[in-house]
């Protein structure tokens, strides 16, 4: 498959997606907190998509070649949970962390994007793994512009994490997304500079690194989405949606309750 470039008009409806996927993480904010379950931030970011928003949640039923369809409208991955986990009637706990990955589909098109919570009081070590990955994030959409590779931002990510001692999980990447949710390329969090396709302007694709306290490997914890750390190790993740400008990158998830945007990244916008 090739990948595709969007136009004017797939940018402008692809702004759209992005903004609202980054409301919903807005509205859930001062949900997540201890005592909450994660159906229930399910229900609210549920009913403000469909309600609100008129869009449709991307999760719910998704259903890829070799899995069961996905029975709900976010995922909520909690502490040791990498990925893809399902909300249930477990109730958060304060020093817990969890991942809250949003994805809407308005007028058929896209917007996806992901934020870590701690929930409570979180330990000094739970926050610091946070905080890095947000950090790793933002090193590889600096490294966005028309001429660049995808190696690059890989490269910028994978330094960064393990230059603090903590790993990046291989098995899961970022993806190409506009009509589709996932499309070409993948957007490997790991890897060589100068390596892999060009980028060019009016490719939008996901930066989501997921980034462990441990080791980086992997397994599927039973219930056939849910990815958990081997070693019970904490993860976090981090994503937003990127589009190639004519000379440089527009992060299209951001939204007023973003976090700061780190010091580090100041001017490399364009």
């Amino acid at each position: 498959m090739s990948i595709t470039i969007k136009n004017a008009a797939d940018i402008t409806a692809m702004r759209v997606a992005g903004r609202l996927a980054g409301e919903v993480l807005d509205i859930l904010t001062p949900h997540v907190r201890p005592g909450i379950t994660t159906n229930e931030l399910d229900r609210i970011a549920h009913d403000h998509m469909v309600q609100v928003q008129g869009c449709v949640p991307a999760p719910l039923n998704y259903a890829p070649p070799g899995y069961t369809p996905y029975p709900k409208s976010i995922c909520t991955s909690i502490n040791h949970q990498v990925c893809h986990g399902i909300p249930n009637d477990r109730p958060l706990k304060n020093g817990d962390i969890v991942n809250c990955d949003i994805t809407v589909i308005k007028d058929g098109w896209h917007g996806d994007t992901s934020r870590m919570f701690v929930v409570g009081e979180g330990s000094i070590a739970a926050k610091r793994l946070c905080q890095l990955t947000y950090e790793a994030m933002w090193k590889g959409i600096v490294k966005v512009r028309p001429g660049a590779r995808l190696g690059d931002i890989g490269h910028a990510i994978q330094t960064f994490a393990e230059g603090h001692g903590l790993s990046v999980v291989r098995e899961f990447c970022g993806h190409g997304i506009g009509r589709k949710f996932h499309e070409e390329p993948q957007v490997l969090h790991y890897g060589r500079p100068g390596t892999l396709d060009e980028l060019k302007p009016g490719m939008i694709f996901t930066i989501e690194p997921m980034i462990n306290a441990g080791r980086r490997d992997i397994k599927e914890a039973g219930d056939g989405w849910t990815i958990v750390t081997k070693d019970r190790s904490l993860s976090a993740q981090w994503e937003h949606m990127v589009l190639v400008t004519e000379t440089g990158y527009e992060v299209l998830t951001l939204s007023e309750g973003s976090p700061p945007i780190p010091a580090f990244v100041a001017g490399a916008a364009a």
